[in-house]
């Protein structure tokens, strides 16, 4: 339950009523640690030291064959006992036993890990992309399907690999045991396999990175022309989408084709090596069995044990494509996390009145030089609404954006009860505000979830007040399934119209002081017009600050000032019939090639 306090002195111009807040049940974080990256290498450096220790005891516990099959040569062969025939297997037995026990824990160890790694930096990863989107600089989901491949790669067979391949000079060091020759043949032959994986990273991880650069290309084209399928289908474009991603998705394939090209024949080189020194060992050992230097078990030994120790080196370098893409896709997720800034804990403010302030507001889209905005300015008084109006490209839905803090000005300051926005703790702001944006995106869930902003710690009472007040509840109540209908990706099996009316409630869900509503009734027939006009003038009732971008001159009727804009700058400002007459009045009206400098306009009877 959340926990309620209320300040003994509230400061001036606030009630107590208006410092209660609920820190507990509302300012969660489902982010994750302070430091996620920290975080996780104390996780994975405490994870891989016991992967060490078990991938020692597992190599140490690889030599059980070898070894059994010397006994049996040297031994049991010779003294004909089947006792120690017996003996030795059962040593056998227990000693693989053992070694898939411990092979199986490192695999569990390594699962783990790679889960605990999503776990600790999707949450990071996931904000990151929201907050890229927020900056202008388009989210994906790039990252996050890079930090799935990096957990993949963590619990496959190739990890492993990488574990085992240091642990080779063991496998050496017991041929040196067996014969001084061997030995060199093995350690050579691990030196080769060693330049030719060096040679293998020079001549694919370029290409590989390119081909990975490409790819990425090619499935940000394809999750667009996925968002865009009503209108491919609609207008026969399905031959010219495949098309265009084809055209980036070809130079990868190119690329990717020819860096495998090249590790195909690098492997076979290394096999080659492998198979080559297997044979050297065989006849080698041969050779010094028969003067009597070694034994015929120390020979077959000798080559397992070679054999051995080169399958982690020939094993990376097959595996060599997935180590690259698996390194580039962890730069991508440490490169989302750390651009990832988590906010530092914010004093929790009193609840906002709703006085809105836009002080020469100047916005420089990423790469632009020409302003969207330029020297906005315009100020509303709590309860007070405001439609922003003007012609396509004039920048209204940009500054719908930069009023609910999604888009950053780059000039000029937004304040709400005289706090710049960018001082306001995130949560607790959302919390106090609504925003409906031009392009209606409903989350995969229940109706009754897509109100109540996913929140799952608040009473139902609060999600039927929101939809009571947008007057979208007699709506919901005739759908089949009412609140508990499941929309899929697309909003879905909801109208337009009703997809927008439910953003609207989730727009005032909570009791906002602020609601921004860009276009809300782009999608809405004569009855959803009339619950919008019915919302707004309740919204006036209650003291929300209520600012509309509209289209459509009937909200005009609604609202307590006009902000017209032209060009990003401020045409004019003022109360809807002062902001008529004064267009009227200037040269060229509304439509005029040279309109007025910008002004503000003071309407006499608001």
């Amino acid at each position: 339950m959340a926990a309620v306090e209320t300040l003994s002195n509230p400061p001036r111009g606030h009630s107590a009523d208006q410092l209660r807040v609920a820190p507990s049940g509302e300012a969660r974080d489902h982010v994750g640690p302070v430091n996620p990256l920290a975080a996780w290498r104390s996780v994975a450096r405490t994870n891989m030291i016991a992967v060490a220790a078990f991938s020692l005891v597992v190599n140490l516990l690889m030599l059980t064959l070898p070894m059994y099959l010397f006994q049996i040569s040297d031994r049991v062969l010779t003294s004909r006992s089947l006792e120690t025939l017996l003996m030795l297997s059962a040593l056998a037995l227990a000693f693989i036993g053992i070694l898939s026990i411990v092979d199986i824990l490192r695999r569990q160890v390594l699962g783990r890990l790679a889960t605990k790694m999503e776990a600790l930096l999707g949450g990071a990863v996931l904000a990151s992309s929201i907050n890229n989107a927020r900056a202008g600089e388009g989210g994906t989901i790039q990252a996050i399907r890079s930090l799935h491949q990096v957990r993949g790669f963590v619990s496959s067979p190739v990890m492993l690999l990488v574990m085992d391949a240091p642990l080779s000079p063991l496998y050496f060091g017991v041929i040196f045991l067996v014969h001084r020759d061997l030995g060199f043949i093995a350690v050579v032959s691990g030196l080769a396999l060693a330049l030719i994986a060096l040679i293998n990273q020079k001549a694919t991880s370029e290409r590989l990175g390119e081909a990975g650069l490409h790819a990425a290309e090619a499935d940000a084209a394809a999750e667009s022309l996925a968002r865009n399928s009503q209108v491919i289908n609609a207008m026969g474009m399905l031959s010219e989408s495949i098309l265009h991603w084809g055209r980036r998705q070809a130079p990868a394939l190119t690329v990717q084709s020819q860096a495998l090209d090249r590790n195909f024949w690098i492997s076979g080189a290394s096999k080659f090596v492998r198979l080559v020194t297997q044979i050297t060992i065989l006849g080698t050992g041969a050779y010094l069995a028969l003067h009597a230097e070694i034994t015929g078990g120390m020979m077959i030994a000798a080559s397992i044990i070679a054999g051995r120790a080169l399958q982690p080196l020939e094993g990376l370098i097959e595996g060599w494509r997935s180590c690259v893409q698996a390194r580039s896709a962890y730069a991508r997720v440490k490169q989302a996390v750390e651009s990832f800034q988590r906010e530092t804990p914010k004093l929790r403010l009193p609840k906002p009145q709703g006085r809105l302030t836009v002080d020469r507001v100047l916005y420089l889209p990423p790469g632009s030089k020409e302003p969207v905005l330029n020297g906005v300015s315009l100020e509303l008084a709590p309860g007070e609404s405001l439609a922003i109006v003007g012609p396509s490209g004039s920048g209204k839905s940009t500054l719908a954006r930069i009023l609910v803090g999604c888009l950053v000005p780059t000039a000029g300051k937004v304040r709400l009860d005289g706090t710049e926005l960018r001082n306001w703790d995130r949560r607790q702001f959302g919390e106090y505000s609504g925003y409906l944006p031009q392009e209606i995106e409903l989350f995969p869930g229940t109706i009754k979830q897509n109100i109540c902003r996913m929140r799952d710690d608040l009473p139902d009472a609060s999600i039927y007040e929101a939809a009571m007040f947008s007057g979208i509840h007699d709506m919901v109540c005739q759908l089949a399934q009412g609140y508990e209908t499941v929309l899929d990706r697309g909003g879905g099996p909801l109208s337009g119209g009703q997809k927008q009316r439910i953003a609207l409630a989730r727009a005032f869900f909570g009791n906002p002081c602020l609601v921004v509503l860009d276009e809300p009734n782009s999608n809405l027939d004569a009855a959803g017009e009339q619950a919008l006009t019915e919302t707004l003038q309740r919204a006036k009732k209650r003291g929300v600050t209520a600012v509309v971008v509209t289209l459509r001159p009937a909200l005009l009727n609604s609202v307590d000032k006009v902000l017209i804009l032209r060009g990003g700058r401020a045409e004019a400002f003022g109360s809807p019939s002062d902001v008529l007459h004064r267009l009227v009045r200037s040269p060229g009206g509304a439509g005029g090639d040279k309109p007025e400098q910008p002004r503000r306009i003071e309407s006499s009877g608001v």
